[in-house]
């Protein structure tokens, strides 16, 4: 199975997937890995990426998917997939594929992105990313203001894991 852990940028995608992926003893990938340093700079720069600048990665992460599927890895995947066009991009089979949304209003996740050190994720690209989002409708919601371990206790609990 393939847990893809989505939400705009701050929203706690890594901190919660590695937890989940740890709980459960299943791998974590995060989809920033996959960005090309170009894309990496654009966003170091404070610059939004557009569709064309979109697309490699997430072919690169239908990949991904593609081949832990093939092989029938339990993966954790921290990724922002903020349009619903990369979500049906990335999922390939909804019986295998399960989306958690990771939501949180700007203003905490104004204040959670002021607090991060060490990440090239520009703080003033979270208007962006709250304009790109389409926040999915039939996936399960979590609210991102809870303790991790509660987070992380909820999602596996609305999949039954």
């Amino acid at each position: 199975m393939i847990i893809i852990v989505m939400g705009v940028s701050g929203s706690g995608k890594t901190t919660i997937g590695k937890l989940l992926a740890d709980s459960l003893d299943w791998e974590f990938s995060d989809a920033d890995a996959f960005h090309s340093s170009e894309n990496v700079e654009k966003m170091r720069r404070g610059i939004p990426l557009s569709e064309a600048d979109r697309i490699p990665w997430l072919q690169d992460l239908q990949t991904a998917i593609k081949h832990w599927l093939q092989e029938n890895k339990n993966v954790v995947l921290a990724c922002s997939a903020l349009k619903e066009s990369y979500r049906q991009f990335l999922v390939l089979d909804s019986e295998s594929t399960k989306l958690v949304y990771l939501k949180g209003s700007y203003e905490l996740i104004q204040i959670r992105l002021q607090e991060r050190s060490n990440h090239y994720m520009n703080e003033k690209l979270l208007s962006s990313q709250f304009d790109t989002l389409e926040e999915p409708l039939d996936t399960i919601s979590i609210d991102v203001a809870q303790p991790p371990q509660i987070i992380v206790q909820k999602i596996r609990e609305a999949l039954r894991l």
